[in-house]
C-alpha cells in the first residue's frame, strides 16, 4: 500500500511568538517550530498499517517554507520512506483551497491508495484542506478518525459525535484525517534519527493559486486587567457580588 502523508511545519503553542514589523506576519525569529501535533497521529497510523501488511511506501508531503525540511525529517525519523517539499516562503498567506490544490496536483502524480492527514493545524485551527484535498481528487474523505480498519478495499473510521460515536466507511483510494486518541505516536529512536539524515527530502517549487483571502492586521489580544482586592472575610462578599453583577456580567 502506497500512503501519502501531508503534514504541516508550524510553531510550537509553547513559543512566545511575535508579530513582524508588517503587522501581518510572524517574525520567525526565536519561534521554535515542530511537526504539527495532529499530523503525528496521522504519520504513526501510516507506520502502523504498513508495519501491519509488512510492506507499503510511505511518502510525507508538506507546503511550506525551506525551514520545513526540519519537521519533516522528524516524520522521516518517525519511520517514513521519503519526502517531498512544495516550497513556498509565503506559504501562510494562502488559504486552505490554494494549499489543497498545490497538495492535490503533487499526489495526482504519486498515485497513492490512501492519503492521511491530521485533522487541523494548531496554527490556524481552519480545519479545511483534508476535505478540500478529497473533493480536489474527487475522493471520499473520512474525518476526525478515531479509529481506523481496512476491510475488502474499503476503509472504516469510528469517530466522537455528540452524545456518542459514529462509524463511516469508505472506498478506497480515500483521504483520512487524523483526531486525538488515534494512536500513540512513537518517538523517533536514535537508529531513525540517523538513517532520517540519510533520506532525500525532495523539493519542488510549490504552484500556489490565487489566494481567496488576504490578512490585514495581526493584533494581539487586549491585556487582562489587573486585578483586585475588594476587602477581606465575609465583609467583603456584597461587595465581590455587586462588582460581579455589575461590572462582570457573570451573574
Amino acid at each position: 500500500m502506497k500512503i501519502v502523508v501531508c503534514v504541516k511545519h508550524v510553531p510550537d503553542t509553547e513559543t512566545k511568538v511575535v508579530i513582524a514589523d508588517d503587522g501581518k506576519s510572524l517574525n520567525p525569529a526565536g519561534v521554535k517550530f515542530i511537526l504539527n501535533p495532529y499530523d503525528e497521529f496521522a504519520v504513526e497510523e501510516a507506520l502502523r498499517l504498513k508495519e501491519a501488511q509488512g510492506d507499503g511506501d510511505v511518502i510525507v508531503l508538506s507546503v511550506g517554507p525551506e525551514e520545513a525540511q526540519s519537521s519533516i525529517r522528524t516524520a522521516l525519523a518517525m519511520g517514513a520512506d521519503s519526502a517531498i517539499l512544495l516550497k513556498a516562503g509565503n506559504s501562510a498567506l494562502y488559504d486552505g483551497v490554494a494549499v489543497a490544490k498545490a497538495l492535490a496536483d503533487e499526489i495526482g502524480n504519486l498515485q497513492p491508495d490512501l492519503i492521511l492527514t491530521g485533522k487541523m493545524a494548531i496554527d490556524d485551527y481552519g480545519h479545511q484542506v483534508g476535505s478540500m484535498l478529497a473533493e480536489l481528487l474527487g475522493w471520499p474523505v473520512l474525518g476526525t478518525a478515531r479509529e481506523l480498519t481496512f476491510t475488502d478495499g474499503k476503509a472504516t473510521i469510528s469517530r466522537d459525535i455528540e452524545g456518542g460515536r459514529e462509524t463511516v466507511e469508505a472506498t478506497m483510494p480515500c483521504v483520512v484525517t487524523a483526531e486525538k486518541g488515534l494512536n500513540d505516536p512513537r518517538y523517533p529512536s536514535l537508529k531513525g534519527i540517523m538513517q532520517a539524515k540519510k533520506k532525500t527530502i525532495e523539493v519542488k517549487d510549490a504552484n500556489l493559486s490565487q489566494s481567496g483571502f488576504e490578512i490585514l492586521e495581526m493584533t494581539y489580544p487586549p491585556q487582562k486587567p489587573a486585578g483586585r482586592i475588594v476587602g477581606e472575610g465575609a465583609a467583603a462578599a456584597p461587595e465581590l457580588i455587586r462588582l460581579l453583577r455589575d461590572e462582570a456580567k457573570v451573574i
